[in-house]
């Protein structure tokens, strides 16, 4: 593992020691064990365990303020001694490099190269590992002047001439040659006034044609409780073309659209969303879901189809019929971030096409719940409405969090990547398990 100082943004201090992995494999539940649904698809952090499988439908929701809400946020702690991430068998995970502030959004370069958001540091890094396991971090890019999240190359393909960042209040674009450690020039102003406020995460996706640029604003309040006028191009993934002009709406309603791409092969664009609070513990459903051009989400008024929120009775109910229903619901206040589709071959079989979402955690639930990397299985493209748990144990025993996921990113030897800004660290998981002979 390396990591670095923060006063010096630079530097690099390689660990001498080797590390050893801090995960620790359990067994998966068994095939055969039932999925939990209904009430049941309710639990809490301590309900967590690799191969847990939840599948939460619309028709399992509690009425509004069924219980109270909470206020619970969780208060970092450093990784007490003994703690350990938790993964299905065959699996292993350890730190390759930490010491950020604020690991966000991860994206691969064309050469293997990752690019992080380092968000509190207002800066863009790029991380290379070398054939030793060592890790470096360079900074591409500092003194961002909004906090940077969202990071796409451009054109699609091996040969990109630039890197977009999103920041909350912009969208910049560097030059860029693969292989690039620093950028060459100062960055161009695609879009300068991006709305500012509450939620302040912007991604970014170019469809794959490249005529295309897709950006996703989240609201700026919990439940339109300041007034609509304020959110003017918010709760929205917005369109435009590469240079920022022709803006569209390619669809409302998504009260905090934090990660979006596009499922390789398709023309399918994913969104991971953050619903809104202050409903009770178990209200409404977080969830991830493929956007339709021109589909409608419902927020502030209505949410997981039809139900209208008990804040907004009798308001919009010509929007009632026109809400469409999220592909895969989590449990509520989860807070899912990052997303990534699994299309390399060094996990086995059964893992490739799946999507990985980093669950940030809860503040607003009497038992936390989230702080967890979970796996959507996708057939034909298509989510099946379940999530399984694959990396927990962020949470200890007593409640205490020191680690919480955001982005996730597949490398080019199939590794997988997880950023957690709680402690500042990027973890590694690998596949170590024997592979069945058709996998070889």
């Amino acid at each position: 593992m390396a990591r670095f100082d923060r006063s010096s943004p630079g530097r690099i201090v390689l660990a001498l020691a080797a590390i050893a992995s801090c995960g620790a494999a359990v067994p998966s539940r068994a095939a055969d064990e039932p999925t939990l649904a209904g009430a049941a698809a309710y639990g809490d952090y301590t309900k967590s365990a690799p191969g847990v499988t939840r599948h939460i439908r619309a028709s399992d929701l509690p009425a509004p303020y069924a219980t109270d809400s909470a206020r619970n946020a969780s208060k970092l702690v450093p990784r007490p001694t003994g703690a350990e991430l938790h993964l299905p068998q065959g699996f292993a995970v350890a730190p390759l490099i930490a010491g950020f502030q604020g690991p966000r959004q991860m994206k691969l370069a064309p050469n293997g190269d990752i690019f992080l958001a380092e968000s509190e540091g207002k800066r863009i890094r790029v991380i290379r590992a070398g054939a030793d396991g060592q890790a470096s971090a360079s900074v591409f890019a500092q003194g961002i002047e909004y906090r940077p999240y969202g990071i796409a190359f451009y054109p699609p393909g091996p040969e990109p001439r630039f890197v977009y960042v999103a920041t909350e209040g912009q969208v910049l674009r560097f030059p860029y040659h693969v292989g690039d450690l620093t950028a060459s020039a100062k960055p161009d102003m695609i879009v300068p006034d991006v709305p500012v406020g509450h939620h302040w995460t912007r991604d970014i996706a170019f469809s794959p044609d490249g005529k295309r640029l897709m950006l996703a604003v989240g609201s700026g309040d919990n439940d339109g409780e300041e007034g609509m006028a304020k959110e003017e191009r918010r709760a929205d993934i917005l369109d435009y073309d590469p240079d920022g002009h022709d803006m569209r709406i390619y669809a409302s309603g998504i009260r905090n659209p934090v990660t979006i791409g596009f499922y390789p092969g398709t023309n399918d664009l994913w969104t991971t969303t953050n619903e809104r609070d202050l409903l009770g513990d178990n209200l409404p459903p977080d969830y991830v879901t493929r956007v339709q051009p021109g589909g409608f989400y419902g927020w502030p008024w209505f949410y997981t189809g039809g139900n209208q929120d008990p804040r907004h009775k009798g308001e919009r109910d010509e929007l009632k019929d026109k809400v469409i229903v999220p592909d895969v619901l989590f449990q509520p206040h989860s807070a899912p971030l990052g997303l990534a589709f699994y299309t390399a071959s060094q996990f086995p079989a059964t893992y490739r096409g799946s999507a990985f979402v980093a669950l940030h955690g809860s503040w607003n639930r009497a038992q936390r719940t989230g702080y967890k990397l979970v796996r959507i299985p996708v057939e034909n493209g298509k989510p099946t409405g379940a999530y399984q748990d694959f990396m927990t144990g962020f949470v200890t025993q007593d409640g205490a969090v020191w680690g919480r996921p955001v982005g996730v990113v597949v490398t080019q030897d199939g590794s997988l990547l997880v950023s957690d800004d709680g402690s500042g660290t990027v973890w590694r998981i690998s596949y170590t398990g024997e592979k069945r002979a058709s996998q070889r």
